[in-house]
């Protein structure tokens, strides 16, 4: 064991999350991977399901024991169904460990709304008031030194980049705005049905929840906070042919005469010194493919003279800056590191 490195645990290890984490840490400066953790495979090799990690991973899997996982570890990453975290992490924190949480139960302050989308019983409150909310590029600054970050969503994650700084300058309307948001069939977990069977969904695209999905209340929180009224927006899901990847293209109504060159300064302005956010170019729009594999987010602009709208693309990897990628990068901040720290790998391309 190192001791000038912090020990990891990864509870969820078998899910694409996990398996991201691990890639991802093992090639960290500062961590060292103690435990992979999984309740249904306690005992199997890791490596006997993703084989690609076989340099990374040798032990086999642990169960999930609160206590057992304090003896190895300093910080826990739970890449866990949502409803699982909420009984988890409470002990975890309890036994003296730090928590990135990568499900949604720690994202909704108000409990009566996370159980009305989740349908799930909400975690106390004094835990969902302790959790901070991971959009590192927003909130990094009260990530430093806590216990418990809940990391954002991939769907909001994609979204809330690309809507926060027109909507905090003031430059759109908060009512009004229409989310198109598509998504790699990865999103939908490892888990095998019919709605990601190779016949049902190659060569097909499909749309999903509409209107009910349990992110809308994460968008509409964050944006009503950053706004200063309530804010409600049309969020549509659709799930596409391709692994990985996030588009999400929004629609709102322009409060001044704002030209694409006048976003991109904005933008720019806004995400300087975050170099997972990327602006793009006057015309130059982006492709999920140009971020594969990576934690960046790239954004672009069409400002409609005509309609007096504004259309914002924003994609991500959503295994990546989604989820995995990000959640490191609130590891970071919370111990006092660099945020790019282990996550400057290039995107893979084609």
């Amino acid at each position: 064991m190192n001791k000038n490195k912090i020990r990891v645990a990864i509870v969820g290890s078998t899910g694409y999350g996990g398996v991201e984490l691990i890639r991802f840490l093992g090639g960290h400066p500062h961590v060292e991977i103690t435990s992979v953790i999984s309740a249904s495979s306690a005992g199997e090799r890791l490596t006997d399901s993703f084989p690609h990690l076989a340099e990374l991973v040798v032990q086999p899997l642990d169960g999930v024991n609160p206590q057992e996982i304090a003896e190895k570890a300093d910080v826990v990453f739970t890449a866990t169904p949502s409803g699982v975290s909420g009984k988890l992490v409470p002990e975890l924190l309890e036994v003296g460990l730090k928590v990135i949480d990568l499900s949604g139960d720690f994202r909704i302050k108000d409990g009566a709304v996370y159980e009305a989308w989740y349908k799930h019983e909400a975690p106390a409150p004094e835990l969902l008031e302790e959790a901070v909310y991971g959009l590192v590029e927003i909130y990094g600054e009260y990530v430093r030194g806590k216990h418990l970050i809940s990391n954002p969503g991939c769907y909001p994650t994609a979204t809330l980049l690309g809507l926060i700084p027109a909507l905090s300058a003031g430059w759109i309307k908060g009512q009004g705005i229409i989310i198109d948001a598509k998504s790699g069939v990865s999103g939908a977990g490892r888990g095998a049905n019919l709605t990601t069977h190779y016949a049902e969904i190659n060569e097909n695209m499909k749309v999903y929840k509409v209107n009910k999905h349990q992110h809308i209340p994460e968008i509409e929180q964050v944006l009503t906070q950053v706004a200063g009224e309530p804010v409600t927006v049309t969020f549509t899901t659709h799930l596409t042919p391709m692994t990985r990847g996030i588009m999400s293209t929004m629609y709102a109504e322009l409060q001044g005469a704002y030209t694409e060159d006048d976003l991109i300064g904005l933008y720019r302005q806004y995400y300087a010194g975050h170099p997972f956010v990327r602006i793009r170019e006057n015309g130059k729009w982006p492709a999920t493919k140009e971020v594969f594999g990576s934690n960046y987010c790239d954004i672009g602009f069409a400002a409609d003279s005509r309609t007096g709208r504004l259309t914002i693309i924003s994609v991500i990897d959503n295994i990546v800056k989604g989820a995995a990628g990000q959640a490191i990068q609130n590891l970071n901040l919370m111990m006092g590191w660099d945020e790019a720290t282990g996550l400057q790998l290039t995107p893979v391309y084609p």
